[in-house]
């Protein structure tokens, strides 16, 4: 016999809380790798790319809309 009351498990989110949460990993991935770089082989010597608009900007805004979506893929509640 089975037993009927046993639970199959399930997920906290549903499937648009993960679709949101990759794409905030994406972003904030992405701004990470727009950050690197811009170094000097020779401490010497200034680089002045290190100023670069997509260091500077651009960068920093991908790692903040990253983590704004993860925030609303956390509190959205998922379709039941």
């Amino acid at each position: 016999m089975k037993d009927e009351n046993i639970q199959k498990p399930a997920f906290i989110f549903g499937k648009k809380n993960y679709t949101y949460m990759l794409l905030g990993i994406f972003f904030i991935a992405a701004g990470f790798i727009f950050m690197s770089g811009g170094g000097s082989d020779n401490p010497a010597v200034f680089n002045k790319e290190i100023y670069n608009w997509q260091r500077i900007r651009l960068a920093p805004t991908l790692v903040i809309i990253g983590l704004a979506i993860e925030i609303y893929a956390i509190l959205a509640s998922p379709k039941k």
